[in-house]
Parts: structure tokens; C-alpha cells; sequence
């Protein structure tokens, strides 16, 4: 296999995992920001973890929401445009949150139905390992060439 035949195989690889990123971000930024009380109330799917987690707080959900809208933006770009700087903030952007937020999750379960606090870990740890990937992936794509960056 040629070294450009891996490099397309990495560069598809790390698109898809961001555009996943993107995906997961969007939906959570979109329902935040725009529908704090459902995003409270039935987040995620009409579990309401969110609430189990009270008081409900418009300004706290909007914000997590404009966050989550942030990275999604920072998360795409990197799609767009995959080389290894790109893929690895866009990734390390994605670790900031996704890390302190697992673990918080992780040590305020106190609260949850077993099923949901095992469902709630699995797909924060999920996103951990989603991040983790593109960053080590991203490791195997160009780096950036040129001063303009276009």
C-alpha cells in the first residue's frame, strides 16, 4: 500500500470521527440553545438526566448549548480542512470538555437508575475514546504546509 493510499485512508478516518463529533455537538447545542427547558427536561432521547441533576437553570443550559455550538464550529473546520494541527485542536478543543465532564458525571451518579448510569458513562466514556482517536489518528495526517494555510 502506497503511502498516499494510507494517508487517504487516515485523512477519510479523521473526517468521519470529527463529523461524528460535529453531529453529538450539534444536537446537544442546538437543543440547549434553543430549548433549555426540553433539553432539561428530556435529555438525552426522554431520559432526563439533565433533571435528575436540579435546578433547572436557563442561563446554565443556554450556555452549554453556545458552547456546545462553539466547538461544533471548531470540530468542522477541521472536517473541512483535515491536517494534523487542525485534527488535534479541534480534538484537544473536544478533550477540554468531554474529559471534566465524564468525571464529573462518573462521581454524581447518586441519583440515577442503574441503567441510566451505566448508559450515561458508556457514552461519555465513548465520547473520551472519540476525541482520543482523532487525536492519535490526527498524528498520522500531513502536517500543514505553506504560510497562508489555504
Amino acid at each position: 500500500m502506497s503511502t498516499t493510499t494510507v494517508g487517504m485512508g487516515t485523512e477519510r478516518a479523521v473526517r468521519v470521527l470529527l463529523w461524528a463529533a460535529v453531529a453529538v455537538e450539534a444536537v446537544i447545542g442546538v437543543w440547549a440553545q434553543f430549548f433549555p427547558v426540553g433539553f432539561y427536561e428530556d435529555f438525552p432521547l426522554g431520559w432526563g438526566w439533565v433533571q435528575l441533576l436540579p435546578p433547572y437553570n436557563e442561563h446554565l443550559v443556554r450556555d452549554v448549548g453556545g458552547l456546545s455550538l462553539a466547538l461544533v464550529v471548531v470540530l468542522a473546520a477541521a472536517a473541512l480542512r483535515p491536517d494534523r494541527w487542525s485534527a488535534r485542536v479541534a480534538a484537544l478543543a473536544g478533550a477540554v470538555f468531554v474529559v471534566p465532564h465524564t468525571i464529573f458525571h462518573a462521581t454524581h451518579m447518586a441519583h440515577f437508575p442503574a441503567f441510566d448510569a451505566v448508559a450515561q458513562t458508556v457514552g461519555n466514556v465513548g465520547l473520551c475514546v472519540l476525541v482520543a482517536a482523532i487525536w492519535v489518528l490526527a498524528g498520522r495526517l500531513p502536517a500543514r504546509t505553506g504560510g497562508s494555510g489555504r
